[in-house]
């Protein structure tokens, strides 16, 4: 495989960190250019947001893939939900499907919300992850509609609080579009948001339900991990 960072100035190590910067946490471009000014590194947003566009698609596809091969998702429930996206004063959809443990299986962008769309939607998860023993959605109608034409509607599960995981699984997207201050189009939130998906999914290591040393060991796994996808 050929070195995809043969042709620029810049380290892999710098593409590396200002990638993981700007796709992990909420931050802005021009944040993100302060904080490696700080650090004696000068690269302007500009080349920052070429990279990303560039590298994080990659990145986010070795993730994925390597998931995918050692199966570090769960078939036992999904969790589907929608988020509301305004991009140019026209609200679009993006559907989320993440299994029991918070793992972010798929995102899709639609402009409308209706049976086709979740038909789609469907049928690009399971082709890519199977399909799962039950789905928990809330009531939208279009949900039930898809499932009976995949013939699934019996794995159904609907309730008041059953899909309070997957509405709080949108909090670190919201925070990074807030960040961007919203999309331009279709094609960039669909970009933004499959990246985004697999730079958390790599980076979500349950702070909260681990020892601070296994949380310590599991971190140091994580990072370097990352600094070899694209070696």
């Amino acid at each position: 495989m050929r070195n995809p960072f043969r042709y620029f100035k810049s380290s892999a190590e710098v593409i590396h960190l200002t990638v993981m910067m700007y796709l992990r946490y909420p931050l802005s471009l021009r944040q993100v250019e302060d904080l490696l000014f700080e650090r004696g590194i000068d690269i302007c947003h500009e080349t920052m947001r070429f990279w990303w566009n560039r590298f994080g698609p990659m990145f986010a596809r070795e993730i994925r893939k390597r998931r995918i091969q050692t199966r570090s998702y769960s078939h036992w429930r999904w969790h589907l939900d929608e988020v509301f996206v305004r991009i140019k004063g026209e609200t679009h959809y993006l559907w989320r499907a993440l299994d029991h443990e918070r793992e972010v299986l798929e995102v899709f962008v639609t402009k409308r919300r209706d049976r086709r769309a979740a038909l789609k939607f469907l049928k690009r998860a399971m082709k890519r992850y199977g399909r799962p023993r039950s789905i928990v959605t809330d009531r939208l109608r279009s949900y039930r509609s898809a499932m009976k034409v995949i013939g699934n509607a019996a794995g159904q599960e609907c309730g008041r609080w059953l899909n309070n995981r997957a509405e709080n699984s949108h909090q670190p997207f919201r925070r990074r579009e807030r960040a961007m201050a919203k999309f331009r189009d279709m094609k960039t939130l669909q970009k933004f948001a499959a990246t985004h998906a697999s730079i958390h999914n790599h980076f979500n290591l349950d702070r909260h339900l681990n020892r601070r040393d296994i949380f310590k060991k599991n971190r140091a796994a994580a990072l370097a991990e990352w600094r070899q996808l694209a070696a």
